[in-house]
């Protein structure tokens, strides 16, 4: 009885926990399928209710900021972004998983404590460089920012992924005549694809949601992510609430898509990835 009231208690908190959660979004949706009118005295009056999608199109084909094409360019960001990382990434953290070389806890520790930087704090540093090279405005110089940012904590989570991994299979390889790398993305990688859909989730909705990157270092209008169309939606003397929350609805689509794609090794990776430091 004891454990049936805890559980009891346990899914209540978790449901009271999801509805705080979701009634902000709830408010996003309604105003979104809402006309102006309906939205400037509250989407949780139903006094008059007639819902439409005329926000959504008109969000899409935006004669300023068109999502069509803000989606398209976030795309360009995103996928690099997401994929670039990875592989230099789970390189590195096999490395200091399997081998041993002078420094390597060092290295690691300076790694792991690349973490602590805020974007704020040098992103001063990083417009003069990208200025400098000739890749201020461009999406090379974006991506190449976001997969540097990407790789401390990748590295610590992968390299955390692999140290768990049986080291037998890998020697038998190795007896067999395999090389380290045939081992590594024969082996090792198939074996950790849990781990792997984690970070491919974590680093897209965080390359994909990033406002203040592109913010300073891509400024042409036609080049602008879906995270910089939408304020420029937002007229000077009137915002239209329905259309903001419409963009913002198909903005946020994508990574949910992605989460939901992925939900399978999702948490399998993450609790592999966090049980050895």
């Amino acid at each position: 009885m004891r454990v049936k009231k805890f559980t009891v208690l346990a899914h209540m908190l978790a449901w009271g926990v999801a509805l705080v959660w979701i009634i902000p979004f709830l408010g996003v949706f309604m105003a979104s399928i809402r006309p102006y009118e309906e939205v400037i005295s509250g989407w949780w009056n139903f006094e008059s209710f007639q819902p439409t999608l005329n926000s959504y199109f008109e969000a899409w084909s935006h004669r300023t900021a068109p999502l069509s094409r803000a989606l398209l360019n976030s795309f360009i960001v995103a996928i690099p972004s997401t994929f670039i990382p990875i592989l230099v990434a789970a390189l590195a953290a096999y490395s200091f998983a399997r081998f041993r070389f002078p420094t390597r806890d060092m290295l690691f520790l300076t790694v792991v404590l690349l973490q602590t930087i805020p974007q704020q704090m040098v992103i001063i540093p990083i417009f003069k460089t990208m200025f400098s090279l000739g890749l201020w405005n461009t999406y090379i110089g974006l991506i190449l920012v976001h997969s540097a940012f990407a790789l401390p904590w990748q590295i610590l989570f992968l390299r955390n992924f692999f140290s768990v991994l049986p080291v037998e299979v890998e020697e038998a390889a190795l007896i067999d005549g395999a090389s380290y790398f045939k081992i590594f993305y024969k082996i090792v990688l198939p074996m950790s694809l849990p781990a792997l859909a984690s970070i491919i989730a974590l680093q897209f909705v965080w390359v994909w949601n990033d406002f203040f990157f592109a913010l300073i270092l891509i400024s042409e209008p036609d080049m602008k992510l879906a995270t910089q169309a939408i304020p420029v939606m937002k007229g000077r003397y009137y915002i239209d609430w329905s259309l903001l929350s419409a963009a913002s609805i198909i903005v946020m689509a994508v990574p949910v898509i992605i989460y939901a794609a992925l939900q399978k090794y999702y948490v399998r990776g993450i609790v592999a990835g966090a049980v050895k430091g």
